[in-house]
C-alpha cells in the first residue's frame, strides 16, 4: 500500500470529484482524476488504483438513478465502447498518453466551443441527434480513452448533450454506460499486470471515499435546473478538454 502522505493528499479529493461526478453530473467531471493522482504516481498506476473504486462507484450510482436511462443511446453506444477497449488492450504498449490526451482535448474543444458560439449567436439551441455513424465512433472513442486514462466522458458527452435529454436521464444513461465500461476494463487490466496486490490494497484503503462521493452529487443533483446543468456540463468539457490538450502537446513536445 501507498504510504506517502502526499498521495492521500491528492488522491481525496481527486476521488470525491470522481464521485460527485458519477452521482450527478454524468461523468463529466471525472476526467480530472487520473491527471491529478499522476502528480505524485504514475499515470499507470493511478488509473490502476482508481479502477476498482470506479467500480464500487457505479454500483451506488446505479442505486441512485435506477430504471433512469435512455436505451436507444445506450444499444448504440455500448457495443462501439466494448471495440475501443479491445483496441485499447492491443495499442497499450505502442500510443502513448499524450496522444490519446492531445485528440481527446482537441475534440473536446472543438466541441464546446461550437456550443458556446451557439449561445453567444442568434441561433436556437435545439434538441439534435448526431446520428448512428457518429454515434458509433464516439462510443469508440469513448471506450478507448476510457481504458488508457479513465477519460470517456467527453466524447460520450459529445454526442448525448446535444439531445438535451432530461437531466436525471441524461446522467442514468451515463451511469449504466461507463458502469458496463469499468467492468468490462478489469479483465484486461489484470492481464496487462496493472492491478498487482499493491494497486488493490490501496484502492481499498480509498473505498470508502465511493459511497460519500456519490452521495453528494446525488445531493446536487437534485439542487440544480436543467439549463444550469447542461451549462455545468458544457463548462466542465471545455476545462477537460483544455486541461487535455496543453498536458498532451506537453507530452509530444
Amino acid at each position: 500500500m501507498i504510504e506517502d502522505p502526499l498521495f492521500y493528499l491528492v488522491a481525496i479529493p481527486a476521488i470525491l470529484i470522481v464521485g460527485i461526478s458519477k452521482g450527478g453530473m454524468g461523468g463529466g467531471l471525472g476526467i480530472v482524476a487520473v491527471p491529478m493522482m499522476s502528480l505524485v504516481i504514475s499515470p499507470a498506476q493511478a488509473a490502476a488504483i482508481l479502477l476498482p473504486i470506479l467500480c464500487v462507484m457505479d454500483l451506488f450510482a446505479l442505486w441512485g438513478f435506477r430504471g433512469v436511462y435512455d436505451r436507444a443511446n445506450l444499444r448504440l453506444l455500448l457495443p462501439a465502447a466494448f471495440v475501443g477497449i479491445a483496441v485499447g488492450t492491443l495499442t497499450y504498449s505502442h500510443l502513448s498518453e499524450a496522444h490519446i490526451k492531445l485528440i481527446v482535448g482537441l475534440t473536446s474543444l472543438l466541441f464546446a466551443a461550437n456550443w458556446l458560439l451557439q449561445r453567444l449567436g442568434t441561433q436556437r439551441l435545439e434538441a439534435r441527434n448526431a446520428g448512428p455513424v457518429a454515434g458509433r465512433l464516439l462510443g469508440a472513442l469513448a471506450g478507448f480513452t476510457s481504458f488508457s486514462v479513465h477519460a470517456g466522458g467527453p466524447p460520450v458527452d459529445m454526442y448525448l448533450l446535444p439531445q438535451r435529454l432530461d437531466k436525471s436521464l441524461f446522467v442514468g444513461t451515463t451511469v449504466i454506460f461507463f458502469t458496463a465500461v469499468n467492468y468490462a476494463k478489469l479483465a484486461p487490466y489484470a492481464w496487462l499486470g496493472l492491478l498487482n496486490t499493491d494497486n488493490l490494497v490501496t484502492s481499498l484503503g480509498l473505498m470508502i471515499l465511493a459511497p460519500v462521493g456519490i452521495r453528494l452529487g446525488l445531493w446536487l443533483h437534485h439542487r440544480i435546473r436543467d439549463e444550469s446543468f447542461y451549462a455545468l456540463c458544457y463548462a466542465l468539457l471545455l476545462v477537460a478538454g483544455l486541461k487535455l490538450s496543453i498536458e498532451g502537446a506537453e507530452g509530444l513536445l
